[in-house]
């Protein structure tokens, strides 16, 4: 097993706006829950997208189980960064099979792969219903049930909970914690201070597009120690 699931070295990227990634060093270990915090525009859909291939660094260098981009073994990468992607006239069923075949799950585990992850994540009463009928927080469940069937080593996530409802909440921090205890690396990002706080081994906080600090996932009053990094990193900027 690779030392790192995912490993990011260096990453640099900027936008003509000024926003972007600045000289990011980022690594999630196997088994690990890895948060990601940050005020709007710190750069954490950037980060991921990076980490992801979606856009190209400046600089800076990504290995995912040890494998640069072109070696890496795409099926064992699961992800959902800014808005899930379905097609609308489809059904639920119909896009996870469609899903788990573009991951490259063998024929016949894609029926009990499929009819799983639909329970899992309390999709049953919607799984033959058009995506295009579904509610938002129905459509991240079925973008996160997209993301986690195949049982990927790499799992990234980009605010997961967005629309969720507080079951749906439960649902996906339990999903993820079955999947890290099997070895999966989870890379989140959140708003959610305290649902990450339940999950994550580490936080890192982002601002202004670099790694200012971590936070203690067993501490006390994080949003008081999250804001008082950014504070201080933009005094000193």
């Amino acid at each position: 097993m690779a030392e790192h699931a995912v490993e990011a070295r260096g990453l640099i990227r900027t936008f003509d706006d000024g926003t972007g990634i600045r000289g990011v060093d980022l690594a999630v270990t196997p088994g690990e829950v890895h948060a990601l915090v940050g005020l709007n525009g710190a750069g954490k859909s950037t980060l991921m997208r990076l980490v992801l291939g979606m856009l190209a660094p400046t600089a800076g260098t990504v290995t995912i189980a040890g494998r640069g981009f072109e070696q890496t073994d795409w099926s064992r990468v699961g992800h959902l960064v800014e808005y899930p992607l379905a097609y609308r006239e489809l059904t639920c069923r119909q896009n996870l099979v469609l899903g788990a075949r573009l991951h490259g799950v063998m024929a016949e585990e894609i029926v009990r792969m499929v009819d799983a992850t639909i329970a899992e994540l309390g999709l049953s009463q919607y799984a033959d219903r058009r995506t295009g009928k579904l509610s938002l927080g129905n459509r991240q469940r079925l973008g996160l049930a997209s993301a986690l069937q195949h049982n990927p080593g790499l799992i990234v996530l980009d605010e997961p909970t967005n629309t969720l409802d507080p079951a749906g909440v439960i649902l996906l921090r339990e999903a993820l914690l079955r999947r890290a205890d099997v070895g999966a690396g989870i890379l989140v990002s959140s708003h959610h201070l305290d649902e990450v706080a339940r999950i994550a081994q580490r936080i890192s906080v982002l601002n202004a597009g670099r790694i200012i600090g971590t936070l203690d996932p067993r501490g006390v009053d994080l949003e008081r120690s999250f804001f008082e990094l950014v504070r201080r990193d933009d005094v000193a900027a």
